[in-house]
């Protein structure tokens, strides 16, 4: 279509501009960024001549779905380099998630002796066993949760301190995070976007003209679905991989998101003066 590289070169700008927001912040410049684009154009011209039976794409074929020079094409020789841990193997994020179930359904396991003599009492060892599959011990695990002051630890005990998995005092788990995240939610999108199949479930709401207030009221309501719904999603996935056939691959991740801000305040992108309400996706 003769507007489609607009369209297409939009939408990546609407995407790309939180990005470039962090990427500032975080002192990254253009040469980083260049390096990246270039090394992550690569990867995907290969997935993408893979996915058509070309199993190894030669340098004319990835310069032309690229649009980089044969030379740039030969300087990458590695895959990207992943500094970041992978939230979904985080032993320390499934015992915590783990531990949340189970006080959902009794609030005294809130506070849970660390170890027990008796193999039936409750304790963190226990959970952090259940939740790690046995591959992490649970003094490495009850550590990592004390440290990213999630979990106290007092008297021999360890006690719950807040009620989602969100490392804010781990910069390098909150990039990792938002990086899991925020590929699975443009995953989805670009799946749909491109027609693939099955369709993604990819739904928002949005309004403007209305008052901070109400803005985080809306926020705090999502807040307490999403906490029921999270718990009662995380036990159907950990039966769903209890009953799994040996060697399964599937992955799932299902998120939600409230964003607001004040379109008004020095710095926000200018928008005419009009109220509107409508659902997307």
């Amino acid at each position: 279509m003769e507007h489609q590289l607009d369209w297409a070169l939009a939408a990546c700008a609407r995407i790309l501009r939180p990005m470039v927001r962090l990427a500032l912040a975080m002192g990254v410049k253009h040469p980083h960024l260049e390096v990246l684009l270039r090394d992550l154009l690569l990867e995907e011209a290969t997935r993408s001549w893979r996915q058509q039976g070309v199993a190894k794409p030669n340098i004319s074929q990835l310069s032309v779905t690229t649009g980089l020079n044969r030379k740039a094409v030969t300087a990458k020789v590695r895959e990207t380099a992943d500094a970041l841990p992978h939230t979904e193997v985080s032993a320390a994020a499934k015992t915590f998630t783990l531990w949340l179930q189970l006080v959902s359904e009794n609030q005294a396991l809130q506070r849970l002796p660390i170890t027990t003599e008796g193999a039936d009492a409750p304790s963190f060892e226990t959970v952090a066993k259940l939740g790690s599959r046995g591959n992490v011990h649970h003094r490495t695990i009850l550590d990592e949760l004390v440290r990213l002051n999630m979990v106290a630890e007092q008297d021999g005990c360890a006690e719950l301190k807040v009620d989602g998995f969100v490392p804010v005092d781990d910069l390098q788990s909150m990039l990792a995070f938002l990086g899991d995240n925020g590929r699975d939610h443009l995953l989805a999108a670009v799946s749909n976007t491109l027609g693939e199949q099955p369709r993604m479930l990819e739904r928002a709401v949005f309004a403007r003209g209305l008052s901070l207030q109400d803005c985080e009221k809306i926020h705090q309501m999502m807040r307490e679905r999403w906490a029921a719904m999270h718990l009662e999603l995380a036990g159907e996935m950990t039966r769903a991989v209890d009953r799994a056939p040996s060697g399964a691959k599937g992955r799932i991740r299902v998120g939600v998101y409230t964003y607001y801000e004040d379109e008004a305040a020095p710095g926000a992108p200018a928008v005419a003066p009009k109220r509107e309400e409508e659902s997307t996706r």
